[in-house]
């Protein structure tokens, strides 16, 4: 990812063969922004608002207490893979009350990365549910926080993940540790074009005599 030089990021946005759409999502405070914000190449769009005690009796703060602002529509960031290809990186809100919006954030998705906070599996059950929903790829980076280790056969047996499902561990704070999550979900995706089956081509027919 670092093969595109300074002055080639620059004009990309104009001169990229392909944008590639990237979603990231998770629960509420698992990192979303923090990630988009370490690894884009441009000053990231954010959408925070502070938090106030209006939220209080409709967002679960539970093992976030510390949390002061809060992501109401979407994140927006850009990392080039090299001259040809660039990806967009857009981080879903967290919150149940914005989930409505998801939907339309998968539309054109080519894959997503599920941030988790392994002190609150039960958070990240629901995009995961909404990206099976959609057929579309994704990986799971579980961010750390410094709770109680977890093995990746607990985590996936807690987030009932499919074997061919990469999970990562990842600290969103780190460019290069964003870099490889984003790594591992391109060539995950490499993988499942390569694996799906390629339309039987229908015969010729013989021309009439």
């Amino acid at each position: 990812m670092d093969s595109v030089t300074s002055e080639q990021r620059q004009t990309l946005h104009s001169t990229a063969d392909n944008g590639l759409k990237i979603v990231v999502v998770g629960g509420f405070g698992v990192g979303k922004t923090t990630l988009v914000r370490s690894v884009s190449e441009i000053r990231p769009l954010n959408t925070e608002e502070t938090m106030t005690q209006a939220g209080e009796d409709v967002d679960d703060t539970v093992g976030v207490a510390a949390k002061t602002a809060t992501t109401v529509a979407f994140d927006f960031g850009r990392i080039s893979l090299d001259a040809h290809n660039v990806l967009y990186l857009f981080g879903a809100p967290g919150q149940e009350r914005f989930w409505f919006l998801w939907d339309r954030l998968f539309s054109g998705t080519l894959g997503a990365v599920v941030l988790v906070d392994t002190r609150r599996l039960a958070d990240s059950w629901y995009a995961i549910d909404r990206l099976e929903h959609h057929g579309t790829p994704f990986v799971v980076a579980c961010n750390d926080f410094g709770g109680p280790a977890h093995t990746p056969a607990q985590i996936r047996e807690a987030l009932d993940l499919a074997d061919e499902v990469p999970l990562v561990l990842c600290d969103a704070r780190s460019r290069e540790s964003s870099k490889q999550v984003l790594i591992s979900l391109v060539e995950h995706l490499r993988t499942v074009v390569a694996a799906a089956p390629r339309p039987t081509p229908h015969p010729i027919p013989e021309p009439t005599p």
